[in-house]
């Protein structure tokens, strides 16, 4: 998948688009998108996404300076493109959302963006789908634009399950909630977080925990809290390697350290690739999947306290680990004894 940063220099090429944030990219992002690729392949045009960097209510928040109407973020723009990119789509165009692009009206939207830049001859959007300056414009407005200028506009209701609709706002409750079950069922696979191991301060390792930190790069996350982990990209053989992640902004330490307050993915591996050697880990990119919520974040009064709480969070995270291997057994055997009966049958 192409990666475009803005309209210049997009190839002249007919396209097929979707408009959205995509935050999470989530089982009804990947519904419509499955239908945009198959519609695209029917007409023969090239297939992509148009999605904005900041969030626009992330930009609102800072022009009103009102913080709370943010939303929390799901992902991280890097993980963005690369659950769009596994979809399969052949571009992805992200459009800086600054106070030129917030001030286009809706048809200087449908002028300048689809019809001039990305030459777009099939549209499919959500059902609340809005745009322009002022959200003024909407799917009845898109579609007799879209005649005018000689592409198709087509609409896609949010999709659902046993009652659910999926969607980012519910991929963030349940990640605030730490029901890490039900994130994975609205996502379709296990909540990760990607991206280069960076230095920290080192303090794990005077706590005999050292960390792999991978820095979030949005002030207020969908996660925070302590989870059991596992981590892909340390072991050639491809094995996730199991761990406990502190995910937020560390309230045990002073803002003024390394990092700089920001938040940060600390993770502890229960188990050391040995072949990495001590310092092996900087520079990689890894994932981190988050499986299951210990506890949020506390304030530990003392590094002696923190080192207690890391320990207890590491004994947590095995018992974890040896229920869910003991379980996975169990389904096995179950398995074979059903396959087995049949089998006689």
């Amino acid at each position: 998948m192409k990666i475009h940063r803005g309209l210049h220099g997009f190839p002249s090429d007919a396209t097929a688009l979707s408009i959205g944030n995509f935050d999470g990219v989530h089982r009804g992002h990947q519904i419509m998108l499955e239908r945009l690729k198959s519609e695209a392949q029917q007409r023969g045009l090239a297939c992509g996404v148009i999605t904005f960097e900041p969030h626009p209510r992330d930009y609102f928040a800072r022009v009103l300076q009102k913080p709370e109407i943010a939303p929390a973020r799901i992902t991280t723009l890097r993980d963005k493109m690369d659950a769009l990119a596994a979809l399969g789509l052949d571009f992805a165009v992200i459009l800086p959302f600054n106070a030129a692009l917030a001030a286009l009206s809706a048809e200087q939207f449908v002028q300048q963006v689809l019809v001039d830049g990305l030459h777009t001859r099939y549209l499919l959007v959500g059902d609340d789908f809005r745009f322009g300056a002022g959200r003024t414009g909407d799917l009845a407005l898109l579609q007799t634009l879209g005649e005018q200028h000689g592409f198709e506009v087509a609409c896609m209701p949010e999709q659902a399950a046993n009652g659910q609709r999926f969607s980012s706002t519910a991929v963030r409750a349940a990640l605030a909630a730490g029901d890490m079950t039900e994130v994975t069922r609205l996502l379709g696979r296990p909540y990760a977080i990607s991206g280069h191991v960076v230095h920290g301060r080192k303090l794990g390792r005077e706590l005999n925990a050292p960390t792999l930190n991978l820095r979030f790069a949005h002030w207020k996350p969908a996660a925070s809290g302590i989870f059991v982990v596992q981590v892909h990209g340390l072991s050639a053989d491809g094995e996730a390697v199991p761990g406990v992640a502190n995910m937020g902004i560390r309230p045990s330490l002073d803002a003024d350290d390394a990092n700089g307050g920001r938040v940060l993915l600390e993770t502890h591996c229960l188990r050391w690739p040995e072949a990495l050697g001590p310092e092996g880990g900087y520079g990689r990119i890894i994932r981190v999947e988050l499986l299951h919520k210990l506890h949020d974040e506390l304030n530990y009064p003392s590094l002696s306290a923190l080192q207690a709480g890391i320990a207890r969070d590491c004994d947590a995270a095995r018992v974890w680990f040896a229920e869910r291997d003991q379980s996975h057994d169990t389904s096995r055997h179950t398995e074979t004894r059903r396959q087995t009966t049949r089998d006689r049958i």
